[in-house]
């Protein structure tokens, strides 16, 4: 099992700051709006190999296409490079050639680390099982397509090729079982999936599981909240069961 975590990091490395042109005030807004707070220890699995991204969406997003033709979001600007912000206001001014092709570098090195995590998973097991792990806002951004609420506390994203049907399914009962309401492709849709094997291997199984944010953190202070280690164990009894169901698969 191969744990995807693309949005935790809030790193922005001075080198990399200097084509933002928000002060540093908006700055810290906008990381504390869109990072994926504290993702990487929520999921946890002690059998699974875990795929980071080290710096912040804000530079490049790795859960985007590269190509804006396939990216809905590049019409809002956030692309895999993001020109604006959640509320559609200027995020970084015009990127060179170096600044954009170093950005590009980070989005193909994490894309190789997974792209080689599921090889070597094809080639143990016979099938690769991809978590997608990310949190939302209770309030949808103005940048959400979904501005439907109340939003529920666990969504499921799948896939309709790498996402077979017992999964979603072990999904949502999970989350029922743990006392989470939750809805499937509501209201983020899909799940990651490297171009490599992306509709083309029925081996490679993905599957997307988004918290609300308002289950374990402040969303203002961006400080974990009372139920932080609740919803972590809840989480990673979520996580276990999923890795049974590839045992019980590749079995």
């Amino acid at each position: 099992m191969i744990l995807h975590i693309p949005h935790s990091s809030t790193s922005i490395p001075d080198e990399l700051r200097e084509p933002i042109v928000l002060s540093d005030e908006q700055l810290s807004n906008e990381v504390r709006l869109m990072t994926d707070w504290f993702t990487d220890e929520l999921y946890r699995h002690p059998d699974a190999f875990v795929v980071q991204f080290p710096l912040s969406r804000l530079l490049v997003d790795v859960e985007r296409f590269s190509d804006d033709s396939q990216e809905p979001m590049s019409r809002k600007g956030m692309g895999m490079i993001y020109q604006s912000t959640a509320h559609g206001e200027q995020l970084k001014r015009v990127l060179t050639d170096h600044e954009r092709k170093s950005l590009e570098e980070y989005y193909n090195q994490h894309h190789e680390s997974l792209r080689a995590a599921v090889e070597k998973e094809l080639q143990q097991y016979g099938q690769a099982l991809i978590i997608d792990c990310h949190s939302f806002p209770d309030k949808p951004l103005p940048c959400n397509a979904d501005q439907s609420v109340p939003r529920p506390e666990i969504c499921i994203g799948t896939d309709a090729y790498h996402t077979p049907s017992t999964l979603s399914e072990l999904a949502r009962k999970k989350c029922i079982e743990l006392g989470f309401t939750c809805s499937i492709n509501s209201p983020f849709a899909g799940s990651l999936v490297p171009m490599t094997y992306y509709q083309t291997e029925p081996r490679v199984v993905s599957i997307m599981v988004e918290i609300n944010r308002k289950l374990y953190m402040d969303e203002h202070t961006g400080k974990k909240g009372a139920a932080f280690m609740a919803v972590k164990e809840g989480i990673q009894n979520m996580l276990h069961a999923f890795s049974d169901w590839q045992k019980g698969t590749t079995a």
